[in-house]
Formats: C-alpha cells, sequence, structure tokens
C-alpha cells in the first residue's frame, strides 16, 4: 500500500481515538443492551458491504456481550434498507451499514430526505474499485476497452448494484475522464454484479475490489486497472495497476464503509460504541485480516474525523450525478461544495 496514503490514514485513526479523551461525563455512560442489536445491510448478501459488516458484527458482539444480527435488505441502491433504519424508533438497536458516500448523495438523487450529518459514522475499511471484464472478452488492457467503448458507444456492457453504488461512481468517473459511452446493467448488490460478468451476462464490472478479490484469483475475471491512483496487492494475485497508468491526472478519493447509527438515540448509544472503535475495533485481527486479503484499507474511523474523512467521496459522488443529469437536487442546496 502507498505510504503518504497509510500516513494519511493513520493520522486520521489517531486523531479519532484521541477525541474520545474529552467526552463529557454525561457521554460516558456504558450502554449495556438489553435485546438484540439489529445491523441492516441496505445490499444483497455477499458483497462488499455484508463482508465487511458481518466481521464488524462479531466484534461489537464480543464488546458489547449482547447478539448482534445482519439482516439483508437490498433495493432501489441502498435506499430502503438505509430508510428502515432511519424511520426504526430511535433506541438505539437499529443500525445500518454501507459506503458512507451513500448516506451524503440519497437526497441529491430524490431517493431518501437524509443527510450525512444525521448519522453518527463508524468507519472499518476503505474500499477502491477495479475495472475488470470477463476473461473471455477480447480486451486485455485499459486502452484497448475504452477504444472499444468508443468505437462502439453504449454497447460494451458494464455491471455495478446500481446508481449510486461504488461501481457506478467508478465507471461514471471513468467514462468522465475518456468521453466513453456504456450500457449500464444494474444488481441488486455487488456481488450479484460481480457473478454476472463472471458468467459473461456483462462485459466487464467496476465492483470494488472486495468483491471482485476471489473471482481474480480464480482467473474467472481480468482486471485491467485499479479505479485510483494507487496499485493495490491481492493475496494469491499480485499486483494491479492504477488507472493513472492510462488515463493521466484520475484521482478517485477513498470509499469508507462503516456502521452508521442514527442521530437521535441515547448518547450512551454512541458513547459506547465510540469506545468499543478506539479499542476492540482499533485492535482487531479479523478487520485487519479481512482488509489486507481482499484489497482494502483497514480504517476504524470515528467521530468528527471520520466525517472529515468521508466528505471528498461524498462530494465527488455528489457532483457526478449532477453532472451527469441524475441528480434531483443540486448539492450545493444541500450544503455539499464542488470538489
Amino acid at each position: 500500500m502507498d505510504r503518504s496514503k497509510r500516513t494519511t490514514l493513520t493520522i486520521a485513526i489517531a486523531a479519532s481515538l484521541s477525541m474520545l479523551v474529552a467526552l463529557p461525563a454525561a457521554a460516558q455512560a456504558t450502554w449495556k443492551p438489553e435485546k438484540p442489536i439489529t445491523i441492516i445491510v441496505p445490499w444483497a448478501a455477499g458483497g462488499s458491504t455484508d463482508q465487511v459488516t458481518r466481521v464488524t458484527a462479531a466484534e461489537i458482539e464480543k464488546a458489547l456481550g449482547q447478539k448482534v444480527v445482519v439482516v439483508n435488505q437490498p433495493g432501489a441502491s441502498g435506499s430502503i434498507g438505509t430508510k428502515n433504519a432511519l424511520e426504526a424508533p430511535k433506541d438505539g438497536y437499529t443500525w445500518t451499514a454501507g459506503a458512507a458516500k451513500d448516506l451524503g448523495t440519497y437526497a441529491v438523487l430524490g431517493m431518501l430526505d437524509t443527510k450525512i450529518g444525521d448519522w453518527a459514522l463508524f468507519l472499518n475499511v476503505a474500499n477502491v474499485s477495479t475495472l475488470s471484464v470477463n476473461p473471455n472478452t477480447p480486451y486485455k488492457t485499459v486502452g484497448e476497452l475504452v477504444d472499444a467503448m468508443k468505437a462502439k458507444p453504449g454497447q460494451i456492457s458494464v455491471a455495478t448494484a446500481g446508481v449510486n453504488s461504488s461501481g457506478h461512481s467508478a465507471i461514471e468517473a471513468i467514462a468522465k475522464a475518456t468521453g466513453v459511452k456504456y450500457k449500464h446493467v444494474t444488481y441488486d448488490g455487488g456481488n450479484p454484479a460481480v457473478v454476472a460478468t463472471v458468467a459473461g451476462e456483462t462485459d466487464a464490472t467496476t465492483q470494488l475490489t472486495v468483491e471482485q478479490a476471489e473471482m481474480i484469483r480464480g482467473k474467472k475475471l481480468r482486471p485491467l486497472a485499479v479505479v485510483g491512483d494507487k496499485p493495490i496487492e491481492i493475496d494469491g494475485y499480485g499486483t494491479i495497476e492504477p488507472l493513472t497508468k492510462t488515463v493521466a491526472n484520475f484521482k478517485d478519493p477513498p470509499n469508507y464503509f462503516g456502521i452508521f447509527i442514527p442521530k437521535g438515540v441515547p448518547p450512551e448509544v454512541i458513547a459506547t460504541v465510540e469506545r468499543i472503535w478506539a479499542g476492540e475495533i482499533a485492535k482487531s485481527a479479523a478487520l485487519k485480516s479481512y482488509a489486507t486479503s481482499r484489497g482494502a484499507q483497514f480504517a476504524p474511523i470515528a467521530g468528527a474525523d471520520a466525517m472529515k474523512a468521508v466528505m471528498p467521496a461524498v462530494q465527488v459522488n455528489a457532483w457526478q450525478a449532477f453532472d451527469g443529469g441524475k441528480a434531483k437536487v443540486s448539492p450545493d442546496t444541500l450544503g455539499i461544495p464542488r470538489p
């Protein structure tokens, strides 16, 4: 992993942990849940959110001494499950999970009336997308795929988990940078999108690397580039070079994932989870192993530092949707400035 990126993440994590020292006494009360906690994953089973949430839930369960149940509620690009978590009783027993940038852009897309400031953020990993193709396609390089997309506008199919998904953001960024047009094929989750490309239903996918890692290792997908400016290593495969080797000046901010608790719950709920993040989650060997084996970055960040960390991706995603004609509301009216 790039040393500068590791340094940035280390600083953010250290600052996040130090904030707990300054918590007022009222917020230091310990929450002891009396019944199971539900984490709604608003995407299909097997995708990136589902994978990392189940690892994280097991760590939270051990720390709290209470059952944590992960429930998949996919649909409408994650907005259905997120809405259910937002509208649940504010007693601290219903949370959600996913990519933090989604919380910042649901309102922009007219999907859900919520802003990222409506949630307490507990981040666990930062993910990147990879541009991969079915190995039976003729495309061996990014250049060859881009040339084909230009020669056959709107005919090369790309599988993603839907509008507002990480995969969609990635292919939109590529399209904007290269001027290509593509055929967008959507699925209810990253795993189904990846499987569709493996099966030959689509030519390519730009879903998260963590969702593709097993298929890449098994040579069922051919990775062409990481959608970013840094290479990544996948255990059992090797290095995947960045898109910037082919598309100059291409940049994509880190895509942070985590657990999200709607504001309005008792303050001791937030304070207790923050302490778990500073302790058990920050030291979690299981989460570290998950990240390193799938080309993700271990990033246990909470509180104000989490909000600061996710805003670059929120800005890019929101304005990308607006510039692409997919937004229902201008991001600046929601307090999201242009990046």
